[in-house]
C-alpha cells in the first residue's frame, strides 16, 4: 500500500510540475518575448499611446489573468485526481 502511495504521490508531483513548467514559460512568453518585439508596432497609435505599447500592457494584463485561471483550474483537476482535493 505504502509504494502504490509513493507512486501516486510521485505522478501527483511530476503533473504539477510539468503544469509549472509549461506557466511559467508562458508567463515568460507574454511578460518579455512579446514585448520584446513590440517596438515595430509603435509607428501607430491607439488612443493616443503606441500601439505596441498598449497591446503589451493590456494583453500582458489580460494574458496574466488567464493563466492564473487555466492554472488553478487544471491544478485543482490535478488534485481532484489523485484525491488531495480537501
Amino acid at each position: 500500500m505504502a509504494e502504490d502511495t509513493r507512486a501516486a504521490n510521485g505522478l501527483h508531483w511530476s503533473k504539477t510540475r510539468n503544469l509549472t513548467y509549461i506557466i511559467l514559460a508562458l508567463w515568460a512568453l507574454f511578460g518579455i518575448i512579446i514585448p520584446w518585439f513590440a517596438g515595430a508596432l509603435n509607428s501607430m497609435t491607439f488612443l493616443g499611446f503606441p500601439l505596441g505599447y498598449y497591446f503589451c500592457v493590456q494583453g500582458s494584463l489580460i494574458a496574466f489573468v488567464v493563466l492564473i485561471w487555466v492554472q488553478n483550474w487544471r491544478q485543482d483537476a490535478i488534485d481532484e485526481e489523485f484525491g488531495h482535493d480537501e
